[in-house]
């Protein structure tokens, strides 16, 4: 059953790229924005599981994400690692074979997803990559592919929370 655009999030490289620009991401905004711009029926959200986080897991399913968990591993200094580009591949791959999907709306600006780029390309299924890292941030790799790019710190008018996070919000 062909279904509308659907958006493929990194969570981690989203998180972390918004930060770089220095600015607060409003995720119920950026959900709005996916759906207005471009038709994201559904937006798979990829994330690393951590149970303190749960407040924020709901907050982010309220806001029309569908959340999918990695494992988290912790690295030497404590640092959580749940790498989901894996998952997020798998899930894409299996959307497109599956023509569960009309486009695949990809954000991120990890150059090790540009084989799934290329793929997208080739099925003509991809709709736009969306890079949370400003132009000089984006991967290399991505751009030589000629996929159509927009960088989220082009939209921060949109995209932005004008309150400052509490102090212990970490998204």
């Amino acid at each position: 059953m062909l279904k509308g655009n659907v958006a493929y999030i990194d969570g981690a490289n989203l998180y972390n790229g918004v930060k770089s620009l220095g600015w607060n991401f409003d995720y119920a905004r950026f959900r709005v924005w996916l759906s207005d711009k471009y038709n994201v029926e559904t937006a798979y959200l990829f994330l690393g599981f951590i149970p303190k986080n749960k407040e924020l897991y709901e907050s982010l399913r309220s806001c029309g994400y569908v959340l999918v968990f990695k494992d988290v591993i912790y690295d030497r200094t404590g640092r959580p690692k749940g790498n989901c580009d894996a998952d997020l591949v798998v899930a894409v791959m299996k959307d497109v074979y599956e023509n569960n999907c009309n486009n695949a709306i990809l954000v991120s600006s990890d150059g090790d997803y540009t084989p799934l780029v290329l793929f997208l390309l080739s099925k003509e299924k991809l709709g736009v990559i969306l890079s949370p890292y400003r132009a000089q941030r984006c991967s290399v790799l991505l751009k030589r592919t000629n996929a159509r790019i927009s960088y989220l710190s082009d939209h921060q008018t949109v995209l932005e929370n004008e309150k400052a996070p509490d102090a212990d919000e970490t998204a």
